[in-house]
């Protein structure tokens, strides 16, 4: 039977390597039913959204999606689709593995670490107000009478709700997935020293939590400390289990232990409803030129075989992605500035794609 999985190929270079995931999965043998949806700024003109009702409700039937990078605003315009979803459908836990690969180009050898991070709390809640807005001024009232002192008249401000429910299921996920992976170690991450109410609360569920894993390893470091434990050496840590905001500046310099952005792959995990996708963003810049490294998206799609119980594909995948990486006679431009010095030689998105194809079907 075959698996139905929804395929959000997203703005910039996403259809690039979304297309080329999709040539790899095929590859395995996997019977995948692909529901193709499209989301983002390129949607918003028939919609009036960037994320249509009609993809919701594919992803809400199908219970697993992946998606390429859907472009976010800075500043103005729409809300992240990518934090819209997890939204939506309560994806609690985002999963983020950091591994290096042959020839990533890191400075760091034999990097094997995960992120898991809160997804659903914290400052990317969405709950803001602008410099002016009413909200504020009553605010700046509720701050003055509870006796603390007060913020500047033109301050925008941003709430960081963090409740014990969602630190509780977010270290408790960290635990079980340690467990189920054999890992040594949980390192929970905050800024308690600070942040006494937030991250306190966060710590303080995160040790209650720890006390009924006697067999994993537990510790708490506060997140500055952690950025440059990470620097000095990665093989202090294993599993990372840090609030949102912290999560997602954590989650990416993890990702520039092992290479850059290109090589980490992602999922957003909730109670039934699973999404995965690749931690970096939609690089208009290089979009259409075929020279994007695709090897996120596929490795993300390799933890989406895992999740619909289809391992042995999944770890066929990521072996032929090694094997390429390692052999690097057909690797994108990236990679090969990495491993010589100069992109000369590389070859585009799709031709990596039919390397990694070729490395499954030989050993096949």
């Amino acid at each position: 039977m075959a698996h139905e999985v929804v395929l959000i190929p997203g703005d910039g270079i996403g259809p690039e390597i979304t297309s080329a995931m999709r040539r790899v999965v095929d590859a395995t043998g996997v019977a995948i039913e692909w529901d193709v949806r499209d989301a983002g700024a390129g949607v918003m003109e028939a919609y009036g959204t960037p994320l249509p009702q009609h993809v919701l409700d594919a992803v809400g039937r199908a219970k697993v999606a992946i998606k390429g990078p859907i472009t976010t605003p800075i500043g103005t315009g729409f809300r992240s689709v990518n934090v819209a979803l997890r939204k939506h459908f309560d994806l609690y836990a985002c999963v983020r593995p950091c591994l290096s690969q042959p020839g990533d180009g890191s400075r760091y050898e034999g990097v094997d670490i995960v992120i898991v991070r809160e997804n659903t709390e914290d400052l990317y809640a969405g709950i803001e107000f602008d410099e002016g807005a009413a909200e504020v001024a009553a605010l700046s009232e509720l701050v003055s009478a509870s006796g603390q002192k007060a913020f500047r008249p033109d301050s925008a401000i941003s709430v960081k709700p963090i409740s014990i429910e969602g630190s509780r299921r977010i270290v408790e996920y960290a635990f079980e997935y340690a467990r189920r992976c054999g890992r040594r170690k949980v390192t929970a991450v905050h800024k308690a020293n600070i942040m006494k109410a937030t991250d306190g609360l966060f710590l303080r569920v995160a040790r209650e939590v720890a006390q009924r894993y006697p067999d994993i390893a537990f510790e708490d470091k506060i997140v500055d400390a952690t950025c440059m434990g990470l620097v000095q050496n990665p093989a202090d840590f294993d599993v990372l289990v840090l609030p949102n905001l912290y999560g997602d500046i954590v989650s990416d310099l993890g990702a520039g232990l092992v290479g850059g952005l290109g090589m980490a792959p992602g999922s957003n995990i909730g109670a039934d409803i699973a999404v995965f996708e690749p931690t970096h963003g939609s690089a208009p810049d290089i979009a259409g030129k075929d020279i994007a490294n695709p090897t996120a998206e596929i490795l993300s799609a390799a933890m989406m075989l895992d999740h619909v119980g289809e391992q042995e594909a999944a770890e066929r995948i990521r072996r032929a992605v090694r094997a390429v990486l390692a052999e690097g006679a057909a690797v994108t431009g990236d990679v090969r500035r990495a491993q010589t010095g100069s992109a000369r030689g590389a070859v585009g998105t799709q031709a990596y794609a039919d390397a990694v194809i070729a490395s499954l079907r030989a050993e096949a």
